[in-house]
């Protein structure tokens, strides 16, 4: 696959990865596609791969991971209803998905710029992080909401 040679060089080299393991794989590549699943299982390996490299080389969707266990551990021990289980549950998925988009934003916004400052790159990322933040702070908030009042009464204040 051919690639010129004024795209970054991380551009370059995905872009012959592709086309090594398409040519090992006996496939033609698709259009448009760098990388394609080929199966079901291809598919769950590839997500299993991208979520291993978000808790492997980012360190707040790691305190994410961590925070949201240590609430719903929480909500288990107060004996919260399933409801309020399956709430907290989404709003602590809802940041780990927008932390792993985030990551995917600036590995894109990185490999398409390269090391060069751009303003519509620094909009892409501060946007990305800014919802992050968004989706952390009301999960910071419906966790209160929803296991302070129980808290307090198994400690009898």
């Amino acid at each position: 696959m051919f690639v010129p040679e004024e795209h970054p060089p991380a551009l370059r080299q995905v872009a012959s990865d592709v086309a090594s393991d398409v040519h090992r794989r006996g496939r033609r590549l698709r259009v448009g596609a760098w990388k394609v699943a080929g199966d079901l299982p291809a598919s769950f390996r590839y997500a299993a791969q991208g979520l291993a490299y978000g808790f492997a080389s980012q360190r707040n969707f790691r305190i994410h991971v961590v925070t949201g266990a240590v609430v719903f551990g929480l909500g288990l021990w107060l004996r919260l209803a399933a409801d309020r289980l399956a709430v907290l549950v989404l709003t602590v998925a809802a940041v780990l998905v927008l932390e792993l988009l985030n990551t995917a934003t600036e590995a894109v916004v990185d490999l398409a710029i390269g090391r060069q400052f751009h303003p519509l790159a620094r909009i892409a990322k501060d946007c990305a992080a800014a919802a992050v933040l968004v989706a952390a702070l009301s999960s910071l908030l419906i966790a209160l909401l929803l296991l302070v009042p129980p808290l307090l009464i198994r400690l009898g204040v």
